[in-house]
Parts: C-alpha cells; structure tokens; sequence
C-alpha cells in the first residue's frame, strides 16, 4: 500500500528533527522556554508543527501524522524515563542550576553564562516582593528559568511576627549604577546629582564606578554596592 511507503519516511524526520531542536534550544538557552523543560518545549512544538500542518493542509494523509504523533510520545516517554534513571543522560539535555545572587553581590560572570541581565533579576525579584537585592542570601536561576531566593535570616517575615514586634517600615531599593554605568534617570528622579554619588562612594571607598557592577540606594539613602568579580575573590561556580 502507499501510505505504508511513507512510514520510514515519517519516523525517519521524527528521528532527525527532535535532536536538531533539541541542539538549537540549548544552544539558544534557557530563557527561551520559560517554564517548561527543555525537551518538553520542543515536544510541543513539533507536535503543534505536525498537527497544524495535518489541520491546514488537506493534502496532508492523516495516517502518517498519527504514526509520528505517536512516535514523538513515546520518544519523550522514553527520555522522561532516561532523565530519571541516568544522571549523565539529565546533565546533558537540561540547564544546570547556576547562582546569580550570593550574599546580596551579583555574580556577573554566571549572569553572562546564561545570558541574564540585571534588569531580568532585578524585575523578577521585584515579582516576589524583593525590592532590594542586598536582603537577598542567595538567588538562583534554576533549570526552568525561575528565580529561586533564600532571605538574609535578619529578613525572613515571619521573624518580627513570631516576636510580636510591629512593622517595620519596608524601602525600595532603586538602581542607580548598572554595569558600571550611572542611571542619571534615577538619581534625577531622587534629587540626587552625580557629584553627590561620587563623594558618596568616595566615603565609601569607591573610586572608580567603572569597578561596580550594580549600586543601589533606598529611600533612607543607605547605599547597596557589588563590584565586578575580577574586584573580589573567589570565583563563584555554577552549581551542578
């Protein structure tokens, strides 16, 4: 029969296709598949390529889609499977963890690793009411592209609460020097001028802003500074 001529055709495409995307999609990395896993993305991706083709093109025989639809499933059974039992196997299609955040410093390097910037870091802290990164202990970027954090003890909610003690007044840190660079934008909105900045980190011990990877000032004008990594040792590793 005909049809039965197209199979080996089918899972023949099936078979080069996935490792393809599966190879761009790491090369391309993990921001570009939001929540879900890596091999799970481009599953539904080529199962959406090959039934909207089946949909809009009546030309299209519906036997040989329903061979690769069914041949897509299991292969990504068959890697689900993979993913549990070989731990070399899950290393080598799925991200690494990586820290970005270690004791309220960037690591910029890690940030450059897997093409992050401070602006994507800061707005997902933002997205769990984290205003100021210098409270964060430790914030890391996790497989599927969220933002994991663990607070400076001295800042976990319920402390105050457990000791019955009232509210204290919560300050946003706003971001006036990022990669090195002042946002005058913000010191402006501050009232602030550059000349004020530069004495401040003066005082602080700062004398090149061109060593600063991110500073931040709150409301009460407490100044929040992480340097570039070649500034302070040691070198922080992406988890694995």
């Amino acid at each position: 029969m005909e049809w039965a001529q197209d199979i080996p055709t089918v899972l023949g495409r099936v078979a080069m296709i996935l490792p393809l995307l599966l190879v761009v999609t790491l090369f391309m990395g993990r921001r570009s598949i939001s929540e879900l896993p890596v091999f799970d993305y481009i599953v539904f991706l080529v199962l959406g390529s090959v039934v909207g083709a089946d949909l809009a093109d009546p030309d299209v025989k519906h036997l040989p889609t329903v061979i690769a639809i069914l041949a897509i499933a299991l292969l990504q059974k068959a890697v689900a499977t993979s993913l549990i039992s070989f731990d070399r196997f899950r290393k080598l299609i799925t991200f690494p963890p990586t820290i970005v955040i270690q004791n309220g410093q960037f690591l910029e390097q890690n940030l450059k690793n897997i093409r992050y910037t401070v602006d994507n870091i800061l707005s997902m802290l933002r997205q769990q009411n984290v205003f100021d990164v210098s409270l964060v202990e430790l914030g890391i970027i996790e497989a599927n592209g969220d933002l994991s954090i663990q607070m400076k003890s001295s800042h976990v909610p319920v402390t105050r609460k457990d000791f019955q003690l009232p509210p204290e007044k919560g300050t946003i840190a706003y971001p006036i020097i990022v990669e090195g660079t002042v946002q005058k934008q913000v010191l402006d909105n501050l009232g602030l001028t550059e000349d004020w900045l530069h004495q401040t980190l003066k005082q602080l011990g700062y004398h090149n802003i061109s060593d600063i990877f991110f500073g931040s000032i709150n409301e009460t004008h407490n100044m929040h500074i992480s340097l570039y990594s070649h500034h302070i040792a040691p070198k922080h590793p992406v988890l694995r």
